[in-house]
Order: C-alpha cells, then sequence, then structure tokens
C-alpha cells in the first residue's frame, strides 16, 4: 500500500469567497478520482486544517501499488483535475511512502 500525501497554499490573487468557491471544487473533483481510476484505495482532500497549519488543502490518498500511482498520476481524469489545481493554488509539497 503507497500513500500519498500533497498540500497547497492557495492563490493569493484570489479572493475569499474564490478561495473557498475553488477549495469545494478541488475537494469534490479529487475526491470522484477514486471511482474512475483503478488501484486507487482512498482518497480524500481536507479543507479545514488547523490554523497553526503551513497549508490550506490537503490532499491524503492510498493506492495499492506505486504502480497504481503512477498510473493515477497520468491518466487523463486525474491530468484534468491537476490542470484546475494548478490554476488555483501555490507551494506544492508531496511525499509518498509505503505503508
Amino acid at each position: 500500500m503507497i500513500k500519498h500525501i500533497v498540500q497547497w497554499n492557495h492563490r493569493e490573487n484570489f479572493s475569499e469567497a474564490e478561495k473557498k468557491t475553488n477549495a469545494e471544487k478541488i475537494k469534490n473533483e479529487l475526491e470522484s478520482l477514486k471511482d474512475k481510476i483503478e488501484g486507487v484505495v482512498s482518497i480524500r482532500v481536507i479543507l479545514n486544517p488547523l490554523a497553526t497549519s503551513d497549508r490550506d488543502i490537503i490532499l491524503d490518498s492510498e493506492f495499492e501499488t506505486e504502480e497504481a500511482l503512477q498510473q493515477y498520476q497520468i491518466h487523463p481524469e486525474h491530468v484534468r483535475v491537476s490542470g484546475f489545481v494548478k490554476e488555483c493554488v501555490q507551494d506544492r509539497v508531496c511525499v509518498d511512502y509505503q505503508l
């Protein structure tokens, strides 16, 4: 099992309302990938980290294998969602590890 965690901050050029709308769309789009891409065990997007956190949006996901994670990253649906995410966020931080 592979754990894939990604964290971002909102781009500063958006209003608070736009940040909230974008974050909700990011959550819905990313979480919908579980049912569209083989090898995804779970996808959870957290939009309300504690105030002590350094990031605004967290993707917490698990994959059956490292190969499944690699296939997820190039899957057309992930590429489509990733394009929207990149328009809305900055400061991407990622960690992948085996459980």
